[in-house]
């Protein structure tokens, strides 16, 4: 008997699924993604388009090799999740024992001196049940607190990022620079870690005079040598002997890009605690401290 259709309609069938699963359903999910954020100071959508000069300056990357050197994607191990009481209220007594009573696992330890030195943590790397379960027993009893979400982990801790690194991040990038090896640190939030221009300047032009010891490659060919007309201009890396050392327009691409870097908005699937709005703006859920929480800080800290 030939079963040769019977075969090829199963080999059909196995490949059509695995393309559903692997190529449509994800571009399908990631292709409907919009600008958002869940921080509640701000109202501002993340991300943004880059500037057109940080726009020419991925071109400027890439044709530079910088992506075989330098990933772009912080990776976190974990979520601690803490309680910070910021004021203790009327009766400090009377919310330490609140504490007690709640289903917050605070113990006699935790409560004495409950009010000195605030804003101070009361309960750190716990699950997000006892956090809000502390939160609520200090409200009730007329004091403040709120829940700190901490990313924990090695990127984290060497101050590549403040967060990791998810798919919204790259919603506006093409294509997307991930990189897969790190001879140089982490840069998906290198604008914000280094904001100054001209100190990219100079590491492009000698990296070994403003990092000690670094690998990375001199870039001189992004600069030029002219003729100081008047004043120094305000960029120049190096003035001497009536002669200035300026970036080029490809250089100053490049680190406007660099500059452009930035992932530190908390997103509802990387959340991260911020700074909270000033008191007069701050709204209910905020004053009980549960500004940034989202479902899956709650899984990871479990």
């Amino acid at each position: 008997m030939n079963y040769g259709a019977l075969v090829f309609l199963g080999a059909f069938v196995a490949v059509s699924l695995s393309w559903f699963g692997m190529v449509l359903s994800p571009q399908v999910q990631l292709g409907r993604q919009t600008q958002g954020t869940n921080s509640v100071n701000t109202a501002e959508l993340y991300p943004v388009q880059r500037p057109g000069l940080a726009r020419e300056g991925l071109e400027v990357y890439r044709a530079n090799g910088c992506v075989y050197c330098h990933s772009q994607q912080v990776r976190q191990s974990g979520t601690a999740v803490n309680v910070i009481l910021t004021d203790a209220g009327t009766n400090a007594a009377a919310a330490a024992d609140a504490l007690m009573k709640s289903r917050a696992g605070v113990t006699d330890a935790n409560a004495v001196g409950l009010s000195a030195g605030l804003p101070k943590a009361i309960l750190t790397d716990v699950d997000v049940d006892r956090a809000r379960a502390a939160v609520e027993a200090l409200t009730s009893a007329g004091a403040k607190a709120e829940i700190e979400i901490v990313p924990v982990g090695t990127d984290i801790a060497w101050n590549w990022g403040i967060r990791r690194s998810v798919a919204h991040d790259y919603l506006y990038d093409s294509p997307v620079l991930l990189g897969s090896l790190r001879v140089g640190p982490d840069l998906a939030n290198v604008g914000a870690r280094l904001p100054d221009a001209n100190w990219h300047y100079r590491h492009l032009y000698a990296p070994r005079s403003v990092v000690e010891g670094s690998a990375m490659p001199a870039y001189p060919y992004l600069f030029e040598r002219r003729p100081i007309q008047g004043q120094p201009s305000p960029d120049a890396i190096e003035s001497k002997d009536g002669f200035e050392i300026v970036p080029t327009s490809e250089a100053r691409a490049l680190v406007a890009y660099l500059l452009s870097l930035r992932a530190d908005v908390p997103l509802f699937e990387s959340p991260v605690s911020v700074e909270p709005p000033p008191q007069e703006t701050a709204d209910t859920n905020s004053a009980a401290g549960t500004n940034v929480v989202s479902p899956q800080a709650s899984a990871s800290a479990q």
